[in-house]
């Protein structure tokens, strides 16, 4: 039965990184949030699936967490943020897109190799995903310095947190309540703080785009 399950896991692990390189290569701001909203549902399935095979109750807790904060309601702030600063459209990116999905397949072979020995270390049932979610945290790094708005930036921002909860669900099967909702507390205040640093950046640029804050410099 846990093998059964086990597969149920690798697969929502590797749905995971699918949604990981859809959303490097995604240029349209309301499919990436959009996107960020599935890899959020992605990582309550398998953490709930966790806690059921493993009796770990607090991971419910978790996938709880998940669920309100990175399938409700981040996105809903996002898509509120988006529609009040009229953007459709991310067009420019840093490196075209080729380059970008060739770089982040190297960047997941990279991670398969460095993750093999830590994998056979760990004794969680989860252990098998732990390259894909380190996978998934170089994936959003990658995005984050390859957008030059700030929008899929902080979305590359959550998007690397997803990876790295998925990446202690794997190794230790999640961390304690209080950091979770530590963090919780923490990405929430960031994003509201964030939205705040968007209109600010739209009012006195007219547009999002951080290459803009180089002009401060000079002022």
């Amino acid at each position: 039965m846990n093998s059964y399950y086990g597969q149920i896991i690798n697969l929502l692990a590797a749905g995971l990184l699918l949604l990981s390189f859809a959303m490097l290569g995604q240029r349209r701001i309301l499919s990436l949030i959009n996107l960020f909203m599935a890899q959020g549902a992605v990582l309550c399935a398998s953490t709930a699936i966790v806690a059921f095979v493993t009796g770990q109750n607090h991971l419910y807790w978790s996938a709880l967490i998940t669920l309100l904060l990175k399938v409700l309601l981040l996105p809903a702030i996002l898509h509120r943020l988006i529609r009040r600063l009229n953007i459709k459209w991310d067009v420019e990116t840093l490196i075209n897109i080729p380059t970008t999905m060739l770089i982040g397949i190297v960047l997941v072979i990279f991670s398969f190799n460095l993750a093999l020995p830590i994998s056979e270390l760990a004794g969680t049932v989860t252990r098998s995903t732990l390259g894909i979610a380190m996978a998934a945290v170089l994936l959003a790094f990658l995005m984050m310095i390859t957008r030059s708005k700030a929008v899929p930036q902080v979305i590359g921002f959550l998007s690397m947190e997803n990876g790295l909860f998925f990446a202690a669900t794997s190794a230790t099967y999640g961390m304690p309540m209080v950091v979770e909702l530590g963090i919780a507390l923490d990405v929430l205040v960031g994003m509201v703080i964030l939205g705040v640093f968007f209109f600010q950046i739209r009012e006195r640029f007219d547009s999002l785009d951080i290459r803009h804050l180089e002009q401060l410099k000079e002022d």
